[in-house]
């Protein structure tokens, strides 16, 4: 993108730059748990914890941190079945879900068939980042700058003017991903968690909008 405006810094360019950079992930965050459904509150919450206790336990016999495990939902809903207009009590509803942290990416697909075979019912998203999270996201606003350096000066040429040595301005552009190093692999019910989970590659982008002065 590039135009002719006029700004603040007199008769200046303005260019978009656009820059992506590739990462291998070497860290998952898994959220996976446990959904519990009765009529007595009291069961239902036994239950839900029986289970949510043996997930726990399984995950660090295999060896992950209890520092690496916490819970990020815990909620209790009572259920209505709703029939020729009226609202009819079914029961509750205790949903128990848990991050987890792993330090690779190999084991994602092992640590979710054991989740299963000890109660989780619930997979809702595996993650995959790069802990140089920060240095890639230099990288890709450095590429970014010089492909609106480029542009600049393509369009410079063709128009035959000059421009001036050092930007009289220059701003990030915010991406619209939340968590640009975060690649959300799938959001699975317990019918489809099964190993291999393949992490793939991140890809990270950033952009940068620069203003010339000419003449």
């Amino acid at each position: 993108m590039a135009q002719h405006k006029e700004h603040s810094c007199d008769f200046t360019l303005e260019v978009l730059g656009e820059g992506a950079v590739t990462a291998v992930p070497d860290r998952t965050l898994i959220t996976l748990g446990t959904v519990s459904e009765g009529v007595e509150l009291e069961s239902v919450q036994t239950d839900n914890a029986a289970k949510m206790a043996a997930i726990i336990e399984a995950l660090e016999q295999s060896g992950i941190a209890r520092e690496s495990i916490k819970t990020i939902q815990f909620l209790i809903e009572p259920q209505y079945d709703y029939m020729d207009g009226k609202q009819e009590f079914r029961g509750y509803k205790v949903t128990h879900l848990l991050q987890v942290t792993l330090d690779n990416v190999t084991e994602a697909g092992r640590l979710i068939d054991m989740s299963v075979a000890n109660g989780a019912n619930m997979v809702t998203s595996i993650k995959f980042y790069s802990s140089e999270a920060t240095k890639v996201q230099q990288k890709a606003l450095i590429a970014a700058v010089r492909d609106a350096e480029a542009k600049a000066a393509a369009i410079a040429e063709a128009l035959g003017v000059s421009l001036s040595a050092v930007p009289c301005k220059v701003e990030e552009v915010p991406q619209p991903e939340a968590e640009p190093m975060y690649f959300k692999a799938t959001a699975m019910p317990l019918e489809s968690a099964a190993s291999p989970i393949e992490p793939g590659q991140l890809t990270v982008r950033a952009s940068a909008r620069i203003w010339y002065m000419y003449g």
